[in-house]
């Protein structure tokens, strides 16, 4: 099978077969989550750990297996896959009326429908198609190099600020549904490492190709009626900030803390506008 170089990720230098985002904050050597071992600044490799001393082990059940999947990634596509089909068989009117995102609902409190839209998609092949064929193209690597549980968070939050994008740049009569939010937040993550890595051959390739893609997509609205742009750009502002956390992050617990604390900030945006 031919390698996909718009997604790309490096390889972690002890498993080559391993994609990854973590980088060992001494030697910069890229490394997977097996590999990583938490410092008192960052995670270091386990070359620098016997050159520097002991350090703290990341604990068996916090690893996520490179051989066993991305369950996170999985879950979030069985999931829109599971609605979209209850929608085709005669169930998309209530379950729009529950989930979608309404400004007007959300303008009378119910703010939790800034996250609900990731369930639902619009009529027709093309939208669910393209987004969980997205989410399966980026997520999986994302979530070996982070960690399952701020893999979900970052979904999250870049769904949640998508959907503060719509309701506070929309009309009160707006409704969205789609996972485009969370989906553009995984592309923040890619576009954040490959800026922070221009100076590279690979980071430049990869930021030419997503640059290509990301203009692609922002001429889509021009194109085809009905987009919620504003949930595109609110969501890869979301993935680029929390890749740039999660750069300075020391662990997964804080890489956690902070994605939670961008989703926090878009439902309180939506509380307080």
């Amino acid at each position: 099978m031919t390698q996909d170089h718009t997604t790309a990720a490096p390889t972690c230098y002890r498993h080559p077969d391993r994609h990854t985002l973590l980088r060992c904050s001494r030697c910069e050597r890229p490394i997977c989550a097996s590999c990583s071992i938490d410092a008192s600044v960052g995670q270091r490799c386990p070359e620098c750990v016997r050159e520097e001393g002991t350090q703290k082990v990341i604990p068996k059940e916090r690893i996520v297996s490179p051989t066993g999947g991305a369950p996170a990634t999985k879950t979030f596509i069985g999931i829109a896959v599971g609605f979209y089909l209850l929608t085709m068989i005669g169930l998309r009117e209530p379950l729009f009326q529950m989930f979608a995102q309404a400004n007007f609902l959300v303008a009378e409190g119910e703010w939790w429908r800034i996250f609900s839209p990731i369930l639902l998609h619009a009529a027709g092949f093309t939208h669910i198609l393209f987004n969980m064929w997205a989410l399966w193209v980026l997520g999986p690597q994302i979530e070996r190099g982070v960690g399952t549980w701020p893999f979900v968070g970052v979904y999250l939050a870049s769904a949640g600020v998508g959907g503060a994008f719509v309701y506070v740049m929309g009309s009160p009569g707006d409704v969205a549904v789609g996972a485009s939010g969370a989906i553009f937040g995984l592309f923040g993550i890619w576009l954040n490492w490959a800026v922070r890595r221009r100076n590279t051959a690979q980071g430049r390739f990869l930021l030419r190709q997503i640059g290509f893609l990301l203009l692609l997509n922002a001429a889509l609205p021009f194109i085809i009626r009905n987009i919620a742009w504003e949930a595109h750009l609110g969501g890869l502002i979301a993935g680029f900030v929390i890749g740039e956390l999660w750069a300075r992050a020391r662990n997964e617990s804080a890489r956690i803390a902070v994605t939670a604390a961008i989703a926090g900030l878009a439902i309180l945006a939506v509380l307080v506008l």
